[in-house]
């Protein structure tokens, strides 16, 4: 691959693996599993994505995500940490997207040579990033986690933490151009690599 082609594959990576992760955001069976826990969706979002932080509190997650509303943020948080701690939201998160990608892929694919492939390479790819954790807090929080165990569930965490390394150099490449209402819809749209701003915005946020 040449540096001159890097950014456009980068790009073709991210919208093809981008809602491999980002189902979990969605899920009925994760969704389900916070409300086993006492939480409804919105703040299971807030507390299950963090939870590899710690029991932070909404000032950290505020820094960290960036892109939305301090509200919403402290609506959640650390009220969620008051009805279960951050490993049960871990572990919730896990079967629900567990669940969910069975039942979405089917056994079929759950056993295939292709799978097991991709998540070989999906995981070599995300661990040639800790080497970069400087400035990256979600990513380097969300590295610390072991990795699981089945293929579906290993192409899925290192697609995650591919999305939060991506996600941490968005955040540093908005602060650069001088962004500061972080929850804005066109920056909540710049920082997902949705569009560009002509003037001000690194290019970087279309890998």
């Amino acid at each position: 691959m040449t540096t001159t082609h890097a950014p456009a594959y980068a790009r073709e990576t991210w919208q093809t693996l981008e809602p491999y992760h980002g189902a979990v955001y969605f899920s009925p069976e994760a969704h389900a599993a916070y409300a086993a826990l006492g939480v409804e969706s919105g703040p299971g979002y807030f507390a299950s994505r963090a939870a590899a932080l710690g029991p932070v509190a909404p000032e950290v997650v505020i820094a960290t995500f960036y892109n939305f509303n301090p509200k919403a943020v402290r609506a959640a948080l650390p009220a969620a940490w008051r009805t279960a701690p951050p490993e049960e939201f871990l572990a919730a998160r896990l079967a629900g997207i567990d669940a969910t990608l069975r039942r979405i892929l089917g056994a079929g694919v759950l056993a295939s040579e292709e799978l097991r492939r991709a998540a070989e390479l999906g995981r070599r790819a995300a661990e040639s990033t800790p080497a970069h954790l400087h400035g990256r807090p979600l990513f380097a929080a969300h590295a610390a986690l072991p990795w699981p165990d089945e293929p579906h569930l290993v192409l899925w965490h290192a697609q995650t933490l591919l999305r939060e390394f991506r996600g941490d150099g968005h955040v540093t490449a908005l602060l650069d151009a001088g962004s500061r209402r972080s929850w804005s819809p066109a920056v909540r749209l710049m920082s997902s690599g949705l569009i560009l701003l002509e003037k001000g915005v690194p290019s970087v946020l279309a890998t």
